[in-house]
């Protein structure tokens, strides 16, 4: 028996060094199956959740390999790395400082002990200086883009005047195709002039869609810009007739984040009926620490810009309903049943994403194959089942839910009886998943889904994370 369970995990080992975290899951999960009582297979399954974001899973596993062993260090190990995967430093910390007792001369876990308490000391540092949210003045207050002057010398894109030109808005993802960069003037300008668009949309916005013609969503786009570029050569650039909605995590992971949201962002300064965005879960300060878009701002524009981006973000609305009959939102649906639209209408939006509610779960949650409801596998949100999205559709007379948040093989998956759709669009995920990338045309006024699938494209050799911070090597 034990000899069938190693030849298993050993499976599953190589599933892994191949970057097929499901394969390896199930194969781990065999081998947990013939012997529940080998500490090392849960911590294994715990890193192959993480590697898939799993972060409640992994949580739950390590947990498991620690009560079998509770001298196993790399079961802390595995759970402090997935605490910190959801920006839970305090509770990292403990963990970290039982790795570093287990094993005292280990100068790995002395690293991470190092890293997550300086983020605790910083955290604390934060919470103790913040002023309360009434007093809070918003960065953009405080930004006039006209006072940041242009050099001569500067051959970038510009702006003239207040008006964001098609003609800008090519050159400047000419310029960005070449790894140049756009002056701070006009990155403030199309943040603030994005900033007050945003602000006066709902939190859930109405899309329509005339007969004849047609509306295309796109999901994950995560820093992926020459994947962006790809698919406005494959479908054409945002424009009136040619409408796009971005289904959230435009940045973070990729190491062109900055490229991707200043462009959907000027497309937005251009003409807001081209192009529609939905907040994700990374459009958040939390995320953009750790995953990357935090660092690369602060390297390819300023301290004030990392600021500023983040309130940005707090006013991107939640979730769209196309022609009344098709909701789509970032992560998915609710804990509780009779959630309405008007419901959705209501959230106070212009904040850092709660753990819990309905805004949480809206950004968080995925679907699940059982029916019902059961805890998430990233820790936060909720899984749900065909059942609750068939009775949240009836209940608001919608015909189809789309959704995106999850890395798909064929960019994109068709669940709860054709009734929800997942579609992702950053193919080759983190360079090494290997996915599709996908987008989804609507045609009024049937509006019957047309998926495109498209493979990923080369890109300057910048990897994935370059700019992420400590915590994710961590993770790893």
């Amino acid at each position: 028996m034990e000899c069938e369970a190693e030849k298993l995990k050993a499976m599953a080992n190589d599933a892994f060094k191949g970057h097929k975290y499901c394969e390896a899951i199930d194969l781990y999960t065999k081998a947990i199956e013939v012997n529940r009582g080998n500490a090392v297979y849960w911590a294994n399954r715990s890193f192959a959740h993480s590697k898939l974001e799993q972060y409640g899973s992994a949580i739950q596993d390590a947990s498991k390999a620690i009560q079998i062993d509770p001298k196993y260090s790399k079961g802390y190990y595995r759970r402090g790395a997935a605490y910190l995967g959801m920006a839970n430093f305090k509770d990292a910390l403990k963990d970290f400082q039982l790795v570093k007792k287990i094993s005292p001369n280990d100068p790995d876990a002395a690293k991470k002990l190092k890293e997550c308490e300086k983020a605790v000391m910083k955290l604390k540092f934060e919470e103790a200086i913040s002023a309360p949210d009434s007093q809070k003045r918003s960065i953009a207050e405080t930004i006039d883009y006209h006072t940041y002057e242009v050099d001569s010398q500067y051959s970038g894109a510009r702006i003239d005047g207040d008006v964001v030109t098609l003609d800008f808005v090519k050159k400047m993802m000419e310029d960005f195709k070449n790894q140049k960069s756009l002056h701070k003037r006009y990155a403030f300008q199309i943040l603030l002039q994005t900033r007050e668009m945003l602000q006066a949309m709902s939190t859930l916005v109405g899309i329509n869609v005339p007969d004849g013609k047609h509306f295309t969503v796109c999901g994950d786009v995560h820093g992926q810009f020459y994947d962006l570029l790809n698919i406005f050569e494959l479908n054409g650039l945002p424009s009136e007739d040619n409408p796009y909605l971005f289904n959230g995590d435009f940045v973070d992971r990729g190491s062109f984040s900055l490229e991707v949201i200043l462009t959907l962002f000027a497309f937005k300064c251009m003409s807001p009926t081209a192009i529609y965005l939905s907040r994700g879960n990374h459009e958040s300060k939390s995320m953009n620490k750790i995953y990357g878009f935090e660092g690369e701002v602060r390297s390819k524009l300023n301290e004030t810009s990392v600021e500023l981006f983040a309130d940005v973000f707090c006013c991107l609305p939640l979730a769209h309903v196309i022609n009344r009959k098709i909701f789509v939102v970032h992560g998915g649906l609710f804990s509780v049943d009779g959630v309405k639209l008007s419901d959705i209408y209501q959230i106070d939006r212009f904040r850092e994403p709660p753990e819990e509610g309905l805004m949480c779960e809206l950004l968080w949650s995925d679907p699940q194959f059982l029916p019902g409801r059961g805890p998430s596998k990233r820790g936060v949100g909720v899984s749900f089942g065909g059942d609750v999205t068939k009775k949240f559709l009836q209940e608001n007379d919608l015909d189809l839910v789309v959704r995106s948040h999850e890395v798909k093989d064929e960019g994109y998956e068709i669940t709860h009886d054709g009734k929800l759709i997942t579609v992702f669009s950053a193919p080759n995920y983190c360079d090494q998943m290997g996915n599709k990338g996908a987008f989804i045309r609507f045609e009024a006024p049937n509006l019957k889904p047309d998926i495109v699938t498209f493979s990923a494209v080369p890109h300057p050799d910048v990897k994935p994370m370059a700019y992420a911070s400590n915590f994710l090597r961590m993770i790893s």
